[in-house]
């Protein structure tokens, strides 16, 4: 998949998004053992404290343990530290104002400005997500739910460098199926989280994820027929979307292509900015 994309170059700096889980830490351990055969390149991690009690705590001891263990810089970015608000401090907030958008939603967009800030604030040029094939058919589908099929276009196993201050994103585990990275990292024995989120029942992906499964158990190939009938009409789609302007947030400064960005508008709606 790496070959296939293009995904990296011999002296890239990678920051990997280590959350913890099986997924972030087999991508981890693959990415350091290729980089040992490229000196020039670099390979750090980056793990999100979203404030998740009773869970994320589990995560950050695992994320931690695998980096010590293969030698390599971990950086925690908090969203008590980025935002003034944990997960859990916004979870309750929602449950009172919000009747449209989970906590995983929010959880969504405040990761992905997370992670890119970091990525930028330690010089990577490149940041290495573990989202899966599993994680890829249900985007696609959840867009299509959404009715968002522009976006389908954007979404993609290396991401477009529209912005000097957006780190380019790739995902090696785009093409895995969620199954074969848990067998290797039990074959590696590799220590990882295993305690799901609590608040993942709430989110529309968790259905779809059943969905998904019980498709893939009837009838074997549906994942990857998903995706590669994505990745055959994508050039249509990505003729069909405009491509988007970006501009600096009035408010944080960071990309948007609006006046205000995602994370700064949800915030504002619940009258924490």
């Amino acid at each position: 998949t790496i070959s296939t994309y293009k995904m990296f170059e011999t002296d890239d700096k990678i920051a990997v998004a280590g959350s913890g889980g099986k997924d972030s830490l087999s991508l981890l351990h693959i990415l350091t053992d290729i980089e040992k055969n490229f000196p020039q390149t670099s390979v750090y991690a980056i793990t999100v404290d979203e404030g998740i009690k009773g869970y994320r705590d589990e995560a950050l001891k695992y994320a931690a343990k695998n980096c010590q263990e293969l030698g390599i810089k971990h950086e925690i970015v908090s969203f008590k530290e980025m935002y003034k608000i944990t997960l859990d401090e916004l979870a309750d907030i929602i449950r009172s104002k919000e009747k449209e958008l989970s906590p995983c939603s929010y959880c969504g967009v405040l990761r992905r400005r997370a992670l890119n800030t970091a990525a930028r604030q330690i010089g990577a040029n490149k940041l290495a997500t573990a989202h899966n094939l599993d994680d890829e058919t249900q985007t696609i589908l959840l867009n299509i739910v959404h009715g968002d099929t522009i976006r389908i276009a954007r979404v993609k196993p290396v991401l477009d460098s529209e912005h000097p201050k957006l780190i380019q994103r790739v995902k090696p585990f785009c093409e895995v199926p969620e199954k074969e990275i848990a067998l290797y990292a039990y074959l590696k024995k590799i220590e990882f989280q295993s305690i799901p989120c609590p608040y993942a029942p709430t989110a529309l992906r968790n259905d779809l994820r059943k969905m998904l499964n019980t498709m893939e158990e009837k009838h074997a190939g549906t994942k990857f027929a998903i995706f590669r009938s994505i990745e055959r009409i994508r050039p249509a789609l990505e003729t069909a979307a405009e491509r988007e302007r970006l501009r600096d947030c009035k408010l944080c400064g960071e990309p948007t292509s609006g006046e205000v960005c995602k994370p700064c508008q949800m915030l504002q709606k619940l009258h924490i900015l």
